[in-house]
């Protein structure tokens, strides 16, 4: 079965950095888009990245995060990333990758990794 195991989540500082992780099983990573989402406390959820297929050199930003994080795939790993930089108190939020179903869509969530900004 599909299963996708966000990690790399934590405590660090306004103006920090955090790579997450997302490993992924149970389907053929390399063939599908993959996506981040996330959620911050009392808010609902939002999208902030995907990347496409193959080389991964089609890559999409919410306008919150652009400039700053970074999506990226390891096709070898079965593994999509996101590094996040000049990280700000509003980047606080539970972090989901998802497997896309048909690029914009998507059908399968991991369990979230939690990221908390904060002096």
């Amino acid at each position: 079965q599909v299963q996708l195991v966000e990690s790399g989540g934590g405590l660090v500082q306004p103006g920090g950095s955090l790579r997450l992780s997302c490993a992924a099983s149970g389907f053929t990573f390399s063939s599908y888009w993959m996506h981040w989402v996330r959620q911050a406390p009392g808010k609902g959820l939002e999208w902030v990245s995907v990347i496409n297929t193959g080389s991964g050199d089609t890559t999409y930003y919410a306008d919150s995060v652009k400039g700053r994080f970074t999506i990226s795939r390891d096709d070898a790993k079965a593994t999509v990333y996101l590094q996040m930089n000049s990280l700000r108190s509003d980047d606080t939020a539970v972090y989901y990758c998802a497997k896309a179903f048909s690029s914009w869509s998507m059908d399968y969530w991991g369990q979230g990794t939690q990221v908390t900004v904060s002096a």
